[in-house]
């Protein structure tokens, strides 16, 4: 498993491996703070559009910008050994900007895939993935599963009477 967590530098050499041996390399992003559901299902339908899959996986301090300070509950060297240890994952590096838009410049999968809540216009990183010859595709989310609704009904079911979980 600790084969599949690379440095950028290392995931870029080994894409180019891939690439050169005639494999369909597909990348998606997140933070997968609490692995679920709708997880398994998108990394799944993702892995699907090709032969092997990386995920750019946002740092703690990343995560932190984007949710709050109170996010991730898992530290990003948990959230990646989860990550590597499916099957369906046969890479897994961190970045640490808002968006993979340098990391994908960088990469240059054949496939960038986002959840269909994103229109293709606005994917971090589609232009240059569409300029090199490659592809921008979605993949239907699972309804109402989000690490943000188990996050919410944690605190429902173990702190009732406050809504921040404080107290």
């Amino acid at each position: 498993m600790q084969s599949k967590l690379l440095t950028q530098e290392e995931a870029c050499i080994t894409i180019r491996n891939w690439q050169k041996g005639g494999l369909r390399v597909v990348f998606t992003n997140g933070c997968f703070d609490i692995l679920h559901a709708g997880h398994v299902r998108y990394l799944t339908a993702s892995r699907g559009l090709g032969d092997v899959l990386v995920i750019g996986l946002n740092s703690d301090a990343s995560v932190r910008r984007l949710k709050g300070p109170n996010r991730p509950v898992s530290c990003q060297e948990d959230r990646a050994e989860v990550l590597a240890a499916l099957g369906v994952v046969d890479a897994v590096t961190l970045f640490d900007d808002d968006t993979p838009e340098n990391l994908i410049g960088a990469l240059l999968p054949d496939v960038l895939v986002k959840g269909a809540d994103w229109p293709v216009d606005r994917i971090a990183g589609a232009a240059a993935v569409l300029a090199s010859g490659g592809s921008v595709r979605t993949v239907p989310l699972l309804e109402g599963r989000s690490t943000t609704g188990i996050i919410e009904t944690i605190v429902k079911l173990y702190c009732p009477g406050s809504a921040d979980g404080q107290g």
